[in-house]
């Protein structure tokens, strides 16, 4: 565990600060002054004003000590154990990243008397609704460890907020896609990846299953609108607009002027037919309305994926 930067009260935590989201949220909260402790697993290729890193893992309680000062306003909480499949593979270590490190975190920010708490969460939560509307209104049934990890930590959130007066909003992002997700191997990037290589991309089934992709400027934007809020509650931060994964890569192949070829495999098992949102409740309770629409958004990936990724492995 390292620490670097100096040590001030009154900051933001943010948790994985050194990845995709967290890296856009952190410039976010500096460009409003905001002074911001970021704890990651990786060390930070240059400091920034105002920001200070904690460097190591969640599970290490001497970390989580040092990221959660005393005089912390609040904790962002983005970093995760994301991956579907790894969380089939390994449940008992995505058990520990997600859901053991948002207990340990809820319990320092109860002890150090930290007001508000946000968690990156997913509509996972909900389950396969098929073709259904998903509104924060629907049951809790998560079919993979990951989607049950993230609804145990929505349960922890609203226990620690009746208890003890917490403001805890749990943000519950659909596909989110944008410059700086190069690392990233979800569907947008491994389709810029194969634009700027000729490579072909899988798709899973036939490509008329449905999904919901949001730009992380607006994810961004999501994440202050909770913390300016002050709700206690769940919201989904997506766009609002679902398009199918063939029509998507039409989109892409518009937009990069590349050919995409395509190979279609067997479709994964439990996998969704459809991701339809609705954003009635978070327009309602934290003004939460995406902007980015999804030609512009995949006209910025492209340009960074093309400026700087291809220009960083030539």
């Amino acid at each position: 565990m390292t620490a670097v930067g100096s040590r001030i009260g009154g900051r933001v935590l943010i948790t994985g600060g050194g990845g995709f989201i967290g890296s856009a949220v952190v410039k976010a909260f500096q460009s409003r002054r905001i002074p911001v402790t970021v704890v990651d697993r990786q060390s930070p290729d240059r400091a920034r004003d105002g920001v200070t890193h904690v460097v190591g893992d969640l599970r290490d309680n001497h970390v989580r000590d040092e990221a959660v000062a005393p005089g912390t306003l609040g904790i962002v909480h983005l970093a995760a154990a994301t991956s579907v499949l790894h969380s089939v593979e390994r449940p008992v270590q995505t058990y520990a990243d997600n859901v053991a490190v948002t207990q340990e975190l809820l319990e320092l920010a109860r002890i150090r008397g930290v007001s508000r708490f946000l968690l990156a969460s997913t509509n996972a939560v909900v389950g396969n609704v098929g073709t259904t509307t998903i509104t924060e209104q629907l049951p809790l049934r998560p079919l993979t460890p990951y989607g049950a990890t993230k609804a145990a930590c929505e349960m922890l959130l609203s226990g620690y907020a009746g208890a003890y007066g917490l403001v805890a909003c749990a943000l519950r992002f659909s596909n989110v896609y944008g410059p700086g997700m190069a690392h990233k191997d979800s569907f947008v990037p491994r389709l810029m990846r194969a634009a700027l290589t000729g490579s072909t991309v899988r798709i899973y089934g036939d490509g008329s299953q449905r999904r919901d992709l949001v730009h992380v400027d607006d994810v961004v934007r999501g994440v202050l609108l909770g913390w300016e809020s002050g709700y206690t509650g769940s919201v989904i931060i997506g766009s609002g607009r679902s398009v199918s994964v063939l029509e998507l890569v039409e989109s892409v192949r518009r937009v990069t002027g590349k050919p995409l070829k395509m190979e279609h495999v067997a479709a994964q098992r439990g996998e969704m037919p459809a991701v339809v949102l609705d954003l009635s409740h978070s327009a309602d309770v934290i003004g939460y309305r995406p902007t980015v629409e999804l030609a512009d958004g995949l006209a910025s990936t492209w340009r960074y994926f093309r400026d700087e990724v291809s220009g960083a492995t030539a």
